[in-house]
Parts: structure tokens; C-alpha cells; sequence
């Protein structure tokens, strides 16, 4: 069977999205994701994965077009998701800017922990490459990056203007101390390790805020 065929097959599999096909597909993103994780995306094969799931590599192609395409949906799964949660977290005003920023910082903890590993392929990896991309995923993707970058700016710029937080550090500053504690957590956490995600978030919020104090 070519490719023009695997490609078609795939495409009516996908649009009629039986049961037992998406938890298929399910099974190698998982399967792709801990790869990625464990051996780096350049170095993971779609046979290699295909075998862990129990198929030959011509088998994949029905489920992914390619290894490229697993790895847009492990992100997606992650991604989609947290932002969604994290721009409701933003919009709600009956709180104040210092709760729903620590809302945030607890959100994405909480968001690499429910998909590890993921998002951490993603900050590991992939980020810089994705940035320089022209493909309208790779603009989806960027866009939903700074649209989570965005909620904190403004978050940090309602926090000074409540008087939450001190004004002398600089907002793009005072965001990056966030970006940088959450996104390093790649290198050092795992899920089951000796501090949970809601524990590392509790730590990374009563650093910040108290560095922060007025």
C-alpha cells in the first residue's frame, strides 16, 4: 500500500474518530512522549515507537503521518489546555491580581504535572526551534505561548497598581523570575518525586511574593 493510501486511510480513521482508533492513537502519543523525554526527539524512531505499541513502522502511518506530527499532538494535549485555564484564572476579577497570579503559577505547575512529560519535551527541546517556524501549528503554538506570557505581564502590571507587589523591579523582569523557576523544573521534576507539583508551586509563590513585598 503507498503512502497516498496509508495518508487517506488515516484521514477518514480521523474524521470518523471510532473508540478504539483514538485510544490507539492515544497510546503511541504517550509512548512517543516518554521517548522524546527519555532519549530526545532527534533520536527517537517512529519504529521504535511503533514497537513499544506493538506495530510495525508501516502500521504508524496510519495512526501518524509522521514523527513530527506525534510531537505536535503530545504538545497539544498539554498546551490547549493550560492556557485555557490560565486566561479563565485571568479574567476572573471578583479576585484580586496577587491571587490570580499565584492562581497562574499554580496552574502551569499543575499543568506539567497532569502532562509529563509533554510540556517539559516542549521547554526541553523544542521551544527554540518551533519559535523560527513558519508553519501555521508552529504559529498556533507561539501564539498560545504568548498569550500565557501576556497573563502574567498584565497580572504582575495589576499586582503593582493594587500595591500587591513593589514597583521597583521591572514588569518584564518580574515575569521572567516566573517563567525561569517554573520552566527549569524540566531538569529536576517528576511526578511521584519527592515534592509534589502542588508543594513546588506553594515554595515558588511564597519565594516570589515575598521577594516581592512592598
Amino acid at each position: 500500500m503507498n503512502g497516498s493510501n496509508i495518508s487517506q486511510r488515516r484521514q477518514i480513521a480521523l474524521k470518523e474518530g471510532s473508540a478504539e482508533y483514538m485510544a490507539k492513537r492515544k497510546e503511541l502519543v504517550d509512548i512517543a512522549a516518554d521517548r522524546f523525554k527519555q532519549a530526545g526527539y532527534r533520536a527517537t524512531t517512529l519504529a521504535e515507537i511503533g514497537h513499544k505499541a506493538g506495530l510495525d513502522r508501516a502500521t504508524v502511518y496510519y495512526y501518524f503521518g509522521s514523527k513530527e506530527e506525534l510531537f505536535r499532538e503530545c504538545l497539544r494535549y498539554g498546551v490547549e489546555e493550560n492556557v485555557r485555564k490560565c486566561v479563565k484564572i485571568h479574567d476572573d476579577i471578583s479576585r484580586s491580581a496577587r491571587d490570580r497570579l499565584e492562581g497562574v503559577i499554580h496552574q502551569l505547575m499543575s499543568a506539567y504535572d497532569a502532562n509529563y512529560p509533554n510540556m517539559y519535551v516542549y521547554i526541553q527541546e523544542e521551544m527554540n526551534r518551533v519559535a523560527t517556524e513558519k508553519s501555521v501549528w508552529a504559529r498556533e503554538l507561539n501564539d498560545q505561548t504568548h498569550q500565557f506570557e501576556h497573563i502574567v505581564i498584565d497580572l504582575i502590571g495589576q499586582c503593582r497598581d493594587e500595591g500587591s507587589i513593589r514597583k521597583d523591579v521591572p514588569v518584564l523582569l518580574a515575569a521572567n523570575a516566573i517563567f525561569g523557576m517554573l520552566n527549569w523544573t524540566h531538569r529536576w521534576y517528576a511526578p511521584g518525586g519527592k515534592h509534589t507539583a502542588k508543594e513546588v508551586s506553594d515554595a515558588f509563590a511564597a519565594i516570589y511574593f515575598e521577594g516581592m513585598a512592598v
